[in-house]
């Protein structure tokens, strides 16, 4: 892990955690951050781990957010995803919650599922062992959401601290042909209330969607936490956080083809 883990108390990680957790069960705003801001990742990641002991909910898969400008050579961070949150575009037009007086938005991304669980004793992947341990990709959206406002504009050890501002994946349609297509190549539009607010492709995010997997496993294994088969990991925004409020509709559209969409309302 980067730097030192030593900027903030153990009692004081606890707090922070606790103020994230019980916000989130309730459903209430955090107006201020609840404590010092973690000075580095691992600090950061400290309060995640902390939040995650006293969550109930099931883990079933983690979100990957880019971190830009890098931090020690870092540049991707990670949150978990909880089974209460990832729904099922095909069933129709989904609501999705925020918290209202939070902080909300919606990404394109690439959901990516696991099929083979990585050794947790290896720490280093080349892009084809990554791959190889993937057995399903879907178009989707991912709804960032935290009951702190301000998540967005402190920097990412904020972000790490409350989940990777995580709340909840619409899971769109699996690619049958992911294997053989360039998915770094494909265009990607997010509109919300039928206008179109950004448009890109995953070739700006990084090294793309299975380069996001292959962090994630490198990540898990140094965190020493075990990744289980099925469980989804949701790559990177790639046309960007768009933030949106309670009652916009949002649609993301994949190479012309592929189309998801959900409602927002209110957590």
């Amino acid at each position: 892990m980067p730097q030192t883990d030593t900027q903030i108390d153990p009692a004081s990680v606890h707090a922070i955690a606790r103020a994230f957790v019980a916000a989130r069960r309730d459903g209430h705003a955090l107006p201020d951050y609840p404590g010092a801001i973690p000075a580095d990742l691992a600090t950061a990641y400290r309060v995640q781990d902390a939040a995650l002991a006293l969550a109930t909910g099931e883990v079933v898969g983690w979100k990957v957010g880019r971190i830009n400008p890098a931090i020690d050579g870092i540049d991707r961070l990670s949150g978990p995803i909880f089974a209460d949150t990832v729904f099922d575009a095909t069933d129709g037009d989904l609501p999705m919650p925020i918290f209202a007086d939070g902080f909300g938005a919606a990404e394109a991304e690439f959901l990516i599922r696991i099929g083979t669980a990585p050794d947790p004793a290896q720490t280093s992947y080349t892009m084809d062992e990554a791959r190889a341990l993937i057995d399903a990709v879907h178009v989707g959206i991912e709804i960032a959401s935290s009951p702190f406002p301000g998540i967005n504009t402190h920097g990412p050890t904020v972000t790490i601290s409350d989940f990777g501002n995580n709340n909840g994946l619409v899971i769109g349609d699996a690619i049958p042909d992911w294997r053989d297509t360039d998915l770094n190549q494909w265009p990607i539009t997010l509109d919300i209330n039928g206008t179109r607010i950004g448009a890109a492709t995953a070739a700006t995010m990084l090294d793309g969607p299975i380069g996001a997997a292959r962090f994630l496993f490198e990540h898990m294994a140094a965190r020493g936490i075990a990744l289980k088969p099925g469980q989804w990991i949701s790559s990177g925004a790639v046309t960007g956080v768009h933030p949106v409020a309670v009652g916009d509709s949002v649609t993301a559209t994949f190479d012309g083809r592929y189309t998801v969409g959900c409602t927002i309302n209110a957590r």
